[in-house]
């Protein structure tokens, strides 16, 4: 496999000197590639090198051919035309001046020869699922879903060699997923996607796993890469296994080491005191069983430290524990109890929903990009005021926007899930949060430190560890972002939740998986 893309001991860190890459090689040939890993692990920061949107600390990086990257959040402007956002505002305006009988140099000259780009842009927008007449419309009139979409096509437009797509499923609906998909099927040059989207990944030649500070490949696509991470795992499990079975044998053989020298000892003293050995005999025996005794120590030191080495470096090839276990007792909602009730609601979008909750119902609220999901849940959480009508919600309620921003950036984990339970202690916080997989030191990260996974789960832990604890929890598009192990990590926490739950979410999987039983449609 010729490379595309080479990076050779790169390193970054940023300007406060937070290291995120050290000492990285990696090698992207021709065909899809997938990289996933943990969050926080520098999958964007990578791609971001990569593209040319940072310049790294140390080492080289080399692209062969043209470069299209497309990140997680673009920065738009609400009043920019969309054609201008395509970069094709000014051969527009050419065209409809040389089409209305100009003969104006510039305007040739700024056409160049993309005599035909208003039509590869229809083209492409049609292509991705873009409602007709979008190419006159201003960003400010797009759902995230179709900002993400024309990113996509302002790229696909460039013709570029090499394509970096960075959460590109986030925010899509059912049919814009698709839509991407056939995208990157028919992809012929360089691929290299950061993704958590199971589907998108099922569809790479081979997938990259960044984890600290290597990025190891492997063939396939993502069902190819569960098995062969838990084949790696199952080995790893038994190398565990074997070293901690070594190391209670070594520890038993050095305590029996040192009964059989206490045992030598008692054995000198006791010939010593009766007097069959000379003093100055018995003095040199007592230096060389001294020496002996060091030599017979030191051996059994060093196979047990060796022991403890093995068992070590066994355990660092664990994956980390996913599961989170959080004990709710006030999220209990019983059957029939009334959670949540519309009358004659009516959302500023204009559509009218009727949504009753009774018990610890599970929810999907589903439908297109810009159909109403975010302002439903808005208008459930108080945020918003509807067009006409009310919903009114009769127990504690918690709202976690898509935009994750619950948080006081000025706090740290443990402070902000404090700040919100201000009865509980220290201890009974940190212990709650380590089963959020902030162990340690990981409770004390200052927000704005946070990756996308880790502000996902701290913005959680926030909310279901407050006091009162919310029975009914309202969850917008809540697995963007998310790496494997969170992910897991939010369904088996939502398995400890006997609140009732609504959620907007394109993810079938996930909604299957949290075993919703009912679906709204908008």
């Amino acid at each position: 496999m010729s490379s595309v893309i080479s990076l050779s001991s790169v390193g970054f860190a940023w300007p406060d000197g937070t290291v995120v890459l050290e000492d990285l090689e990696l090698l992207v040939g021709t065909g899809r590639s997938g990289l996933v890993g943990a969050n926080g692990a520098g999958k964007s920061t990578l791609l971001r090198l990569v593209g040319g949107e940072l310049i790294p600390t140390s080492g080289h990086i080399a692209v062969t051919g043209r470069v299209g990257y497309l990140p997680q959040d673009l920065t738009l402007r609400v009043e920019q035309p969309v054609a201008s956002f395509l970069g094709i505002d000014r051969q527009l305006r050419a065209l409809r001046a040389v089409e209305a009988g100009s003969t104006d140099q510039a305007d040739f000259d700024a056409i160049d020869d993309a005599w035909d780009v208003e039509d590869r842009a229809v083209a492409e927008l049609a292509r991705l699922g873009l409602p007709d007449g979008t190419l006159t419309r201003t960003m400010g009139e797009l759902s995230g879903g179709e900002v993400t979409r024309l990113g996509l096509a302002r790229l696909l437009l460039d013709r570029p060699d090499v394509l970096l797509l960075d959460e590109p499923t986030n925010n899509l609906d059912a049919q814009a997923r698709e839509r991407l998909y056939d995208v990157v099927d028919s992809w012929r040059g360089t691929l290299l996607a950061v993704s958590h989207d199971r589907d998108l990944l099922e569809r790479m030649d081979r997938i990259g796993d960044l984890r600290e500070g290597a990025v190891r490949w492997y063939g396939g696509g993502y069902s190819s890469y569960v098995e062969q991470v838990d084949a790696e795992q199952a080995a790893v499990r038994q190398a565990v296994t074997a070293a901690r079975s070594d190391v209670r044998r070594q520890r038993a053989d050095r305590v029996e080491a040192e009964r059989v020298l206490a045992q030598r000892r008692r054995q000198g003293r006791a010939a010593q005191l009766s007097g069959g050995i000379p003093k100055i005999v018995s003095g040199g025996k007592k230096r060389k069983a001294e020496n002996s005794a060091a030599a017979y120590r030191k051996v059994h030191d060093e196979r047990l430290n060796a022991a403890r080495e093995r068992l070590d470096e066994a355990q660092t090839r664990l994956r980390e524990d996913r599961e989170i276990r959080v004990d709710l007792p006030g999220t209990v909602v019983h059957r029939g109890q009334q959670v949540l009730g519309t009358r004659g609601l009516v959302l500023r979008t204009g559509a009218a929903v009727d949504l009753t909750v009774d018990g610890p119902e599970r929810i999907a609220v589903t439908g297109a990009n810009g159909a109403g999901k975010t302002t439903l849940l808005e208008t459930l959480a108080g945020r918003l005021a509807p067009s006409a009508g009310a919903a009114t919600v009769h127990v504690p309620v918690a709202y976690l926007p898509q935009r994750l921003d619950v948080l006081d950036e000025a706090l740290n984990v443990a402070e902000n899930v404090a700040r919100r339970a201000p009865d509980a202690d220290v201890t009974a916080v940190r212990l709650r949060l380590a089963r959020f997989l902030f162990r340690g030191a990981a409770a004390d990260k200052e927000v704005g430190a946070l990756s996308g996974g880790e502000r996902f789960r701290a913005s959680l832990a926030s909310l279901l560890l407050a006091d009162p604890a919310p029975r009914l929890l309202l969850l917008d598009e809540p697995t963007n972002n998310l790496d494997f192990a969170s992910y897991d990590a939010l369904v088996s926490a939502l398995a400890c939740y006997r609140g009732a739950l609504v959620v907007a979410s394109h993810d079938e999987a996930f909604l299957t998986d949290i075993g919703v039983g009912r679906t709204v449609r908008l």
